[in-house]
């Protein structure tokens, strides 16, 4: 166990190194140009990514069974920051999803995300054999599940309300919910999310644009365009770090959400498997972590935090290479973004927790055995 979490943590730093790099080179010419300093926007990453190292390391510290303990409180604490950011929040970019922290900008639905599966995974210990039952058990789950996933549909934030729909039911799959309950609740979910998609705005012409993509009638938006330009520059090997064009202000927020288009820029074909490679290595470690945890909550709660990170980079990798409609996913540690990055620390320390943890309680077996 031990071997395994220095290999995450080998990992995560690592996609984070490059992550800064990346960001420094995609966001050089717009903080010229926008803040007369090209180290604007690179400095500000450095300071976030610093603070979710510290934050990483304090989670990795505390006991994860405390999160079953306070996890109801937790999430109704989320719950009013979630009502407080469609209600009062100012909107950005036709979005109400942050809230000012003068500091900086913080994100409630990231957070939202983690508390929701540290509590589903506490309920579902709890229910036991009754998970399987729709009325006495699986019901109470659900109450949660749409509360939260409804409330950030509400900012609308409707990419980060699919994850958390589709990870929380993938929850319940592994922690012994029946598959036809989980599909008759997704199945009518997704209808509905499809008619509340339509009805925003700049969803509905997302996925307009979208289809016509598929039709073969035009890029889904220029964001699209301009990072297959970029991946496609790139080749198999790239052109070479801090060579890339697309940074130059042809890739909308190319430190952003579309960093996956600059680091095939830089690094080609050979670095985006590379990079895909290390998330999906992330999620087996996750796996054996969970498998290794000597109780169910540890369990379940390893198995959603290693699913959140895997799912969110590969539907980043897919809206950049357009296989999906754009949404706001960003590159889980390498992405420009304080909350995201922040969040993503803290899942992995309470990742290498859970790991610890299984780690004393095995070798207080051996010792007793010997």
């Amino acid at each position: 166990m031990k071997i395994a979490v220095r290999i995450l943590i080998s990992i995560v730093l690592s996609l984070m190194v490059l992550g800064a790099v990346l960001v420094f080179t995609a966001s050089s010419a717009y903080s010229e140009v926008r803040f007369d300093n090209i180290y604007f926007l690179f400095k500000a990453h450095m300071g976030k990514m610093f603070v979710a190292i510290l934050f990483g390391i304090i989670f990795s510290i505390i006991p994860y069974q405390y999160y079953n303990k306070y996890s109801k409180k937790a999430l109704l604490t989320v719950i009013v920051m979630l009502l407080l950011t469609v209600l009062l929040a100012p909107k950005f970019k036709g979005a109400a999803r942050w809230i000012d922290l003068g500091i900086f900008r913080f994100q409630p639905s990231e957070l939202a995300k983690l508390v929701l599966f540290m509590h589903l995974a506490g309920m579902i210990e709890r229910k036991g054999k009754l998970i399987q039952d729709f009325k006495n058990g699986f019901k109470f789950t659900l109450i949660w599940i749409f509360v939260i996933a409804g409330l950030v549909v509400l900012q609308p934030n409707m990419s980060t309300a699919m994850i958390i729909a589709f990870t929380s039911f993938t929850l319940l799959y592994i922690g012994g919910s029946k598959f036809k309950h989980i599909a008759a609740t997704l199945g009518s979910a997704t209808i509905a999310g499809v008619g509340l998609m339509m009805f925003f705005s700049h969803s509905r012409q997302r996925i307009l644009g979208f289809i016509a993509s598929i039709n073969g009638n035009s890029e889904p938006n220029i964001q699209v365009l301009q990072a297959k330009i970029g991946l496609g520059s790139g080749g198999m090997l790239g052109v070479g770090m801090g060579a890339s064009r697309q940074s130059d202000l042809f890739l909308p927020e190319s430190y952003g959400d579309f960093i996956f288009s600059i680091l095939g820029e830089q690094f080609g074909l050979i670095g985006t498997i590379t990079v895909l490679v290390a998330f999906f290595a992330i999620f087996l470690i996750g796996i054996y972590i969970a498998k290794k945890s000597d109780n169910q909550y540890g369990q379940l709660l390893a198995f959603a935090i290693s699913f959140n990170i895997i799912i969110s980079a590969f539907i980043n990798a897919a809206v950049v290479t357009g296989l999906v409609p754009t949404t706001g996913i960003t590159l889980p540690f390498i992405s420009f973004g304080g909350t995201s990055i922040i969040l993503f620390s803290i899942s992995v320390g309470i990742l290498i927790n859970i790991a610890n943890q299984g780690n004393k309680k095995n070798s207080l077996r051996i010792s007793s055995i010997d």
